[in-house]
């Protein structure tokens, strides 16, 4: 049934806002329910991560064990609401911890922002001007800069960009930055504004009125293709000897390569296939307290980038030797935002022992790559379904709000059957009987 409008919605109380909710749904156990997910000791810090919060939403928080990343072994936490994304990583940090674990490097850390701005005037006249007004903005922005030039970052650099081609009268300033180990949003903003800020006081002492000088907004771009990491492992052919009793180790690679390669032309099957390694990345990205929006965006992006959407990881299968990799740009931190603030996030950089930045970003790669791994895995074998709805049995019996007992004996009855909802649904309504 359809609410009506609220007024002043966002001024009103916690109390006060569940109870308007409560009576537009006429449901007076509202109340009751959402308090029940309040934590008994941070709920005011909880409140204070969102605007209008009624209460908590709770994702499990879990982990993957056994990961070894350059040599290193990590037991890495993910939150994500499908138990198969954790099995996953986990069955596969197995596997490649025989085999010489995972190999990551960060290749770049740059980050974009953009001044974007229309110029009426004379475009040569700015040109002209730029290398003076270039050194107003950087001076300018010192006041800025000065605290994370101390930790090795800060603006690289400053390039005038013409887009008249494409606007008219439109440029823009393209910004690259080094946030060392913060994510780096709000630092980057803060430049942005004050860029924007000198760009006109310079236009206004220096251009005549018909040169008019005009902002349309400054802010980061979540595009960092220059903010690159990537991830491999490899074996030789023979190690997957195991993985499927009905196939050898050559078809079982065959057909990897062949998966692969099908991601690269077919857009339906990219668009999977990637978001295969969005399942590991996601999970840890969330788990830490980064932006997974961004992450995801940027990501994508990155895939897109040929001008089409294509598979992220790579294969070779060259002299008998298996090398999966993808690289991908992960815009994320340690310090900052929830990474510092929200209490489960400073407990995942402590199981994490406390990485920078570039090893935080290296280690979500590996559980990126160990979630494509065996989603592949899985498609080229016994299918996804399998595996998937033998994980997913718990959430069905909770959906049929099954007693301890029928779990039980539903998951016996499962062992060695085809899970579906249906069939579950059956089984109990037989068993109760």
């Amino acid at each position: 049934m359809p609410g009506s409008i609220i007024n002043g919605f966002s001024k009103l109380s916690k109390q006060e806002k569940i109870a308007v909710l409560a009576g537009q749904l006429g449901d007076a156990t509202l109340g009751n329910e959402l308090q029940s997910y309040n934590h008994p000791v941070s709920q005011e810090r909880f409140n204070g991560f969102s605007e209008n919060t009624l209460a908590n939403f709770y994702l499990p928080y879990g982990v993957a064990p056994n990961f070894l990343i350059n040599g290193e072994i990590f037991h890495v936490p993910m939150v994500v609401e499908e138990s198969s994304v954790v099995a996953a990583a986990s069955a596969a940090a197995k596997f490649w911890a025989n085999h010489g674990g995972f190999h990551a490097e960060v290749i770049s850390t740059l980050k974009t922002g953009q001044v974007h701005f229309t110029f009426s005037g004379n475009g040569d006249l700015l040109r002209k001007h730029w290398p003076t007004l270039k050194e107003y903005l950087l001076s300018n922005a010192r006041l800025h800069t000065s605290n994370m030039e101390k930790r090795g970052g800060g603006i690289i650099n400053i390039c005038l960009e013409d887009g008249t081609a494409d606007i008219t009268n439109y440029f823009r300033l393209n910004v690259s930055f080094k946030t060392v180990d913060s994510m780096g949003a709000n630092f980057i903003n803060s430049v942005l504004e004050n860029m924007a800020e000198s760009l006109q006081e310079y236009c206004l002492i220096h251009f005549t009125n018909q040169d008019e000088c005009n902002v349309i907004m400054a802010i980061l771009s979540n595009y960092t293709p220059d903010c690159i990491v990537k991830c491999w492992v490899e074996a030789p052919v023979s190690a997957f000897s195991g993985m499927d009793e009905s196939i050898s180790p050559y078809r079982f690679v065959e057909k990897f390569e062949t998966a692969v390669k099908i991601a690269e032309t077919d857009i339906y099957r990219a668009v999977t296939h990637n978001k295969g390694i969005m399942n590991g990345i996601d999970a840890v990205v969330l788990a830490s307290g980064n932006d997974f929006r961004a992450v995801e965006a940027g990501i994508h992006a990155y895939a897109s980038r040929s001008g089409k959407y294509k598979s992220l990881s790579k294969i070779s299968t060259s002299n008998n030797v298996f090398l999966f990799s993808f690289e991908a740009p992960l815009n994320i931190g340690v310090v900052g935002g929830l990474t510092s603030s929200h209490p489960l996030a400073a407990r995942t950089m402590q199981l994490l022992g406390s990485p920078d930045a570039k090893q935080l970003m290296m280690i979500v790669a590996a559980v990126g790559l160990a979630n494509h791994f065996s989603a592949i895995r899985a498609l080229i074998t016994k299918g996804i379904q399998k595996g998937h709805m033998k994980m997913h049995l718990a959430n069905i019996l909770n959906q049929l709000n099954a007693s301890e007992a029928e779990i039980k004996e539903t998951k016996l009855y499962f062992a060695a059957k085809h899970v579906s909802f249906s069939g579950v649904r059956e089984f109990l309504e037989q068993f109760r009987k």
